[in-house]
């Protein structure tokens, strides 16, 4: 069965029904991420390798596009998810692929800052104010991520942080969402498209294998600017700007720093 072909039935059957629903008690889409997961949408970017469909950002794009025409609040989950994917994609391990790929694994991006950043900026995310230590093979993470999509709701989340030893940089992590400490203070907060669980993620600290790191210490702000910003402002432009998606993104994409942008181009 191809991928549209699944998508359309999951949309008819399952999406389309729970849509106002879920959208006039904003209550999360659990019963569309379930059946969009069992009809592998949530693999769809996924290499065959690890049991994915193999697809890429144009039939994520299409799958977001069509599902936001019914449902908002699902779109805005698999913005966030794909986006976060195309770096498990480029840094994660296998198990967490192989699960992505099974659809038994919603992730999502944890990224914006809760409150102003070293440079003043609300929700920016090139100098983040996360702090990570290290005891061995255990990580600390301090932080409140404001804007999360699906929180509470993903099994894991895309997570930076200052470097443990780098002079500059940020460091991402894939963040267990039953990590011990993690915790939702308040559900939703009134950003992002009723029933898509936007909210800020807490951890004070949440501590987490070392090797749950994506990328070396310190690559985290060139893994952003080069895979997730361009992944979002795709997805967002398949929706469409009336539909615009998760409000994260909007933090996201409003922070990213030009003369940063540039100097990767030109790289």
């Amino acid at each position: 069965m191809s991928y549209r072909t699944a998508l359309a039935e999951v949309l008819s059957t399952v999406v389309g029904p729970a849509a106002a629903p879920a959208g006039a008690e904003s209550r999360f889409p659990r019963a569309s991420v379930t059946a969009l997961g069992r009809a592998g949408l949530l693999g769809l970017t996924v290499s065959t390798e690890f049991g994915g469909a193999g697809g890429g950002l144009p039939e994520a794009a299409e799958v977001v596009a069509r599902t936001a025409r019914l449902c908002p609040a699902t779109a805005a989950v698999l913005q966030s998810h794909y986006a976060a994917v195309a770096v498990v994609e480029s840094h994660g391990g296998a198990w967490i692929r192989g699960e992505i790929a099974a659809g038994r694994h919603l992730v999502s991006l944890a990224l914006a800052e809760d409150g102003p950043g070293p440079r003043g900026l609300p929700g920016e995310f090139w100098a983040a104010r996360s702090t990570a230590a290290r005891t061995g093979d255990v990580v600390a993470l301090r932080a409140r991520k404001r804007q999360v999509v699906a929180a509470g709701e993903a099994d894991s989340y895309i997570w930076s942080s200052r470097p443990l030893t780098a002079s500059e940089g940020l460091t991402l992590w894939a963040v267990p969402a039953h990590a011990p400490d993690l915790y939702v203070p308040a559900r939703p907060d009134g950003a992002g498209p009723g029933g898509s669980a936007t909210s800020t993620v807490v951890a004070d600290p949440v501590l987490v294998p070392a090797d749950v790191m994506l990328g070396r210490d310190g690559a985290g702000l060139d893994i952003v600017l080069r895979t997730v910003v361009p992944w979002m402002l795709e997805l967002r432009a398949a929706v469409g700007a009336e539909t615009s998606g998760p409000a994260g993104s909007d933090v996201l994409l409003r922070a990213a720093p030009q003369q940063a942008a540039d100097s990767l181009a030109a790289s």
